[in-house]
C-alpha cells in the first residue's frame, strides 16, 4: 500500500491529542491515536448573499460587525440621511443623521457609533454619535474639513485620515486626527496623500490602505500607525481605490473597490500583519464605494450597498464573507439512486441507509406516494391516506409520523407508518398549519412553526403517541418553510422566511425556545440532519434564487461546508445526522427533482496500521 509519506513526502503526525485548530495549523495531517482518527485542518473562505438593505447608497458610512452592522447617510436618490441595522440576515431602520452627507467615515459599533467628515457643502467637518437609536451632532468638529476619508477605532477614541478638503490644493492630504470622545487633535501625518482610502484597526493600532493618490488613480500602498507616527510596509496586490476593509492591523480583509476608471472589483485580499494575499473568494458583485468604517472581522466581514456596474449602478445588495477553520477535513456530496417520483416538496424521516419519503407535488399525482432508501434504490410503499405537501415528518423508516400539510385547504391530520402501511390518527394538530418543522420520534414528536393559510406560526405541540398537546413555550420568531431536528425535549429550528428570508435559529429544551447564532446564510425550504448540538443544514432559497450552501452546527456556532451539486429548496425534512445526511427530490432550477445526494464527513477514520509516524 502506498502510504501518505511516499505520496506527500512528509510523515504523519502521531499525536495524543489535537493541536491548536488555528490557521498556524492549516493544511497539516495528523493521527489523533486517543480517538484513532485520521485528522487534517483546512480553512473554507466564501462569500454569501444576505439581505438588500432597504435604501439603496454607495459612499455611504459604516460601523459594527457582521451580525450587528449599522450604515448611516450616502448617495443614493439624493444623499439620504437614513441609517439601517443589519441583525446578520435583514436590515432595519434606525434613526435618521442630522447632516446628510456622503464619503464620510464611520467607526464604532451599531449601538455606539461615530459619522465624521464627509462631503455636503460647504462643510464636511461634521461629527456625529449614534446611541443606537438616534444621532447627536458634537459640537466639536474636525480641524480640517474633508470627503473620502479613512477611519479607524471607537466611538471614544478614533482616528481619522487622509482625504480631500473641499476646494483645496493639492486635492488629497496627509492630515491624520486623533478623537478622545471630547474633541479632534492633529497629530503626526501619512506619509502618502490620498482619498478614497480604507481604514482599518484602532486608535493606537491602524492600517490604511489602498486609495487614489495625486499621481495614481489606484494605489497599493498601506500604512502602519503605532499611535505616534505611520510607516510604510507591505503593499496591496491589486490596486484601488473606494475599497472596503475591517479587521485588526495584524489581521484584516480588504475587499471590492474601482482598479480603473468604471472598473469594479471583487477582489478579496488578507493581512496577517506582514503580507497581502488575495483570497481565493472573489465578492458575487463586484462593486465599490460599499460602507466606509468597520463592518466585521478578518473571518466574518460584511459589504453592504456601493456602486457597481448593473443598471442604475447604485445598489443596495449585501454579501457577507466568511473564512472558517475546519477540523476534521470537510465532508463530501455524493449522488445516490433517483427516487421513483420527482416530487417537491418531499418529506421525510430516518438515516442516510433506511430513509423514508413521503408527500409532494403536484397533487394529486404526487402527493400520497411514499418511498423508501436502502442506501442505494428507492422502493415504493405504502401511500398516504391523505396526499398533501408541506408537511412535517419525525421518526425512522418502520416507525414513522406525518402531520399538518395542505392538500387543497390547511391540515392538522396525524398518520403512523408501520413500515408498509399509514394510518390516520383520531386527532390532528391543536393549530392546522403546512410548512411546519418537526422533531422527534414516533411516539414522542415536537412540531413548531408553520403557516395557517392566513399568517405565519409560533405555535408549538407536543406529540404523546396518541394526541397532540399545546405548549406554553412557542418559538420566538413566527415563520414558515423552516428547518427543523432534534428531539422533543431538546430540539433545533433554523431559517425560514417571515416576509423574507431569515436566518434565525432556536434551540428548545423541552420548556421554552432560546434564540442563538444565526445562520452564515439566510434561507428557506433548507434541509435538516442531525441533533440539537449537532446539525447540518443545507440547500434552501436566499435572495432569489435557489442555494446550494451546506452549513454545520456545532450547537454555538455555524461553519460553511463543501456544496451540494444541484442547488435546490424542499428536498426532505429530517433524515439522517450531521455526518451522514440525504437529499431528495426537491425543487431544482428545473423543477420538481427525483434526484438524491448523500453527505458523508465531516471526519475520516483510520487506524495506525495504514500511517507512516513520526
Amino acid at each position: 500500500m502506498t502510504t501518505y509519506n511516499q505520496l506527500a513526502g512528509l510523515r504523519v503526525n502521531y499525536l495524543g491529542s489535537d493541536p491548536t485548530l488555528n490557521t498556524g495549523n492549516e493544511g497539516q495531517v495528523w493521527y489523533n491515536s486517543a480517538t484513532g482518527t485520521l485528522r487534517s485542518l483546512v480553512q473554507i473562505k466564501a462569500w454569501s448573499a444576505g439581505s438588500s438593505m432597504s435604501t439603496a447608497r454607495r459612499l455611504a458610512g459604516a460601523a459594527g460587525t457582521q451580525t450587528a452592522g449599522l450604515v448611516f447617510s450616502g448617495l443614493g436618490v439624493g444623499t439620504p440621511n437614513a441609517t439601517e441595522e443589519y441583525s446578520g440576515y435583514t436590515w432595519s431602520n434606525g434613526g435618521n443623521v442630522n447632516t446628510a452627507r456622503y464619503a464620510g467615515a464611520g467607526t464604532g459599533t451599531q449601538t455606539a457609533g461615530l459619522f465624521v467628515g464627509g462631503w455636503v457643502p460647504p462643510s464636511s467637518n461634521a461629527t456625529e454619535l449614534y446611541n443606537g437609536t438616534s444621532w447627536t451632532t458634537n459640537p466639536a468638529t474636525t480641524n480640517t474639513g474633508k470627503y473620502g476619508l479613512g477611519s479607524a477605532g471607537t466611538q471614544t477614541a478614533t482616528l481619522i485620515f487622509g482625504g480631500t478638503p473641499p476646494g483645496s490644493s493639492p486635492a488629497r492630504v496627509t492630515a491624520t486626527e486623533s478623537w478622545n470622545g471630547t474633541a479632534w487633535t492633529n497629530v503626526n501625518s501619512m506619509n502618502t496623500a490620498k482619498d478614497a482610502l480604507s481604514g482599518i484597526g484602532i486608535q493606537t493600532a491602524a492600517l490604511a490602505a489602498a486609495g487614489a493618490t495625486p499621481t495614481a488613480g489606484q494605489s497599493t500602498a498601506t500604512e502602519s500607525w503605532n499611535g505616534t507616527s505611520w510607516t510604510t510596509v507591505n503593499s496591496l496586490n491589486t490596486g484601488r481605490n473606494a475599497a472596503s476593509a475591517t479587521g485588526t492591523q495584524t489581521s484584516a480583509v480588504l475587499y471590492a473597490g474601482l482598479t480603473g476608471p468604471s472598473t469594479f472589483s471583487g477582489v478579496t485580499e488578507e493581512y496577517d500583519g506582514t503580507n497581502w494575499v488575495t483570497s481565493p473568494a472573489s465578492l458575487s458583485t463586484a462593486r465599490a464605494a460599499s460602507g466606509n468604517g468597520p463592518n466585521g472581522t478578518r473571518s466574518a466581514a460584511l459589504a453592504m450597498g456601493g456602486e457597481d456596474a448593473s443598471g442604475p449602478g447604485i445598489t443596495g445588495a449585501t454579501e457577507e464573507f466568511n473564512s472558517t477553520i475546519f477540523s476534521p477535513a470537510t465532508g463530501a456530496w455524493a449522488s445516490g439512486g433517483n427516487m421513483n417520483t420527482a416530487r417537491a416538496p418531499v418529506t421525510s424521516c430516518g438515516t442516510q441507509t433506511a430513509t423514508l419519503g413521503f408527500g409532494g407535488t403536484p397533487i394529486p399525482t404526487n402527493a400520497n406516494k411514499t418511498e423508501k432508501y436502502d442506501g442505494t434504490t428507492w422502493t415504493n410503499s405504502g401511500n398516504l391516506n391523505t396526499g398533501r405537501y408541506g408537511f412535517a415528518g419525525a421518526g425512522t423508516q418502520t416507525a414513522a409520523l406525518g402531520f399538518g400539510g395542505i392538500d387543497t385547504v390547511v391540515l392538522g391530520s396525524t398518520e403512523l407508518f408501520n413500515g408498509s402501511t399509514w394510518t390516520s390518527n383520531p386527532t390532528g394538530l391543536n393549530t392546522a398549519r403546512s410548512s411546519l418543522a418537526g422533531a422527534g420520534t414516533q411516539t414522542s414528536a415536537l412540531a413548531f412553526g408553520g403557516y395557517t393559510g392566513t399568517v405565519n406560526t409560533n405555535a408549538n405541540e407536543t406529540w404523546n403517541g396518541t394526541s397532540w398537546t399545546s405548549s406554553p413555550g412557542s418559538i420566538n420568531t413566527s415563520r414558515r418553510n423552516l428547518a427543523g431536528t432534534g428531539t422533543q425535549t431538546a430540539a433545533l429550528a433554523f431559517g425560514g422566511y417571515t416576509t423574507a428570508s431569515v436566518g434565525n435559529v432556536e434551540s428548545w429544551n423541552g420548556s421554552t425556545w432560546t434564540a442563538t447564532t444565526v445562520l452564515n446564510t439566510a434561507r428557506f425550504g433548507l434541509i435538516a440532519a442531525g441533533t440539537q448540538t449537532s446539525a447540518l443544514g443545507s440547500s434552501g432559497y436566499s435572495v432569489g434564487n435557489n442555494t446550494a450552501v451546506v452549513e454545520l452546527w456545532d450547537g454555538s456556532a455555524w461553519s460553511s461546508q463543501p456544496p451540494v451539486s444541484t442547488a435546490r429548496r424542499y428536498g426532505g425534512t429530517n433524515a439522517g445526522t450531521q455526518t451522514s445526511a440525504i437529499i431528495m427530490g426537491g425543487e431544482d432550477p428545473v423543477g420538481a427533482s427525483a434526484a438524491t445526494e448523500e453527505w458523508s464527513g465531516p471526519q475520516t477514520t483510520a487506524t495506525a496500521s495504514t500511517l507512516t509516524t513520526s
